[in-house]
């Protein structure tokens, strides 16, 4: 199997990265969203990111151009027929999921490779909504995509094995490290990370520490880039807040701590809505909150 034409349905933050990093690697991609104004706005955003590596002499004109053209708009997902790989980057709402594959199924070629880019979601419930759940993978990449170069591939219990090494081989082709991982809630890394930010918010909880105190502990301590904390206003507190782990594993370590139920609660999303564990009225330096 090979990967010549890609599509990506989705064009958030990370719908919108994955669609140009597939570009940036050569494959003709096409792309769609509910209205002519998301795609328009990612269109805008990867141009920047773009414009950005042009500035630092990684990009050429005619490559920025090169990279722009390869980028086709689609308004229908009647137009992906032709696709060899589909990578579906929608709101993480299973129903949603679901019903764009069943979509994409009714109007694809049977050798078509369908890939989510959920982080917690089910693979193999994802892929009963498709006529060839073998041909079914995950694809969880990071954000943002353009430079973290870790890919998870998630494999359900029926995936073919040609699938599989087809979206490994085009992960490396896309210049990413592919690593394998089961269908389990939260893959390999959430399920590292996640209830490592749940005790970082116990921490803060229980007065062991302020949130730079304790940001900084691990940054400086450990090496970490950024602190757990922070990390967390990153992701999205009410994404944290769902408790998809410990649906799943009903392991205390997986429940979401009081202090962020209760942030969610007030509407403090993190990054997003300004507040979260820090406060993000000036983006570029956020002021740590204590909540004593």
């Amino acid at each position: 199997m090979k990967v010549e034409k890609v599509g990506v349905i989705g064009l958030g933050i990370m719908g919108a990265g994955i669609a140009q990093v597939s570009a940036q690697a050569g494959y003709p991609t096409y792309i769609n969203d509910m209205t002519q104004e998301i795609i328009d706005k990612a269109l805008k955003g990867i141009e920047t990111s773009l414009d950005r590596m042009k500035e630092k002499g990684k990009l050429s004109d005619a490559e920025k151009s090169e990279v722009m053209a390869r980028l086709v708009p689609k308004s229908e997902l009647a137009e992906f027929t032709d696709c060899h790989l589909v990578i579906e980057a929608v709101a993480e709402e299973m129903g949603i999921k679901k019903e764009v594959f069943a979509a994409l199924d009714r109007v694809s070629s049977d050798d078509v490779i369908f890939a989510s880019n959920t982080s917690t979601l089910s693979i193999t419930e994802m892929s009963t909504s498709v006529q060839h759940p073998e041909r079914f993978v995950g694809l969880h990449f990071f954000n943002p995509a353009p430079l973290m170069k870790l890919v998870e591939v998630v494999k359900t219990p029926i995936t073919d094995p040609d699938v599989l090494e087809t979206a490994k081989a085009f992960v490396k082709s896309i210049g990413k490290v592919p690593v394998i991982t089961k269908d389990r809630g939260g893959f390999l890394v959430n399920l590292l990370l996640t209830p490592f930010m749940y005790d970082a918010m116990r921490a803060l909880d229980n007065g062991l520490g302020s949130t730079a105190d304790i940001d900084n502990a691990m940054v400086l301590g450990c090496g970490h880039p950024v602190g757990p904390l922070k990390l967390a206003d990153y992701i999205g507190l009410d994404i944290l807040a769902k408790g998809v782990l410990f649906d799943e594993f009903k392991e205390k370590r997986f429940s979401p701590p009081a202090i962020l139920r209760r942030l969610v609660t007030l509407g403090f999303y993190g990054r997003k809505s300004g507040r979260g564990f820090y406060d993000w009225s000036d983006p570029k330096n956020p002021t740590p909150i204590s909540y004593d």
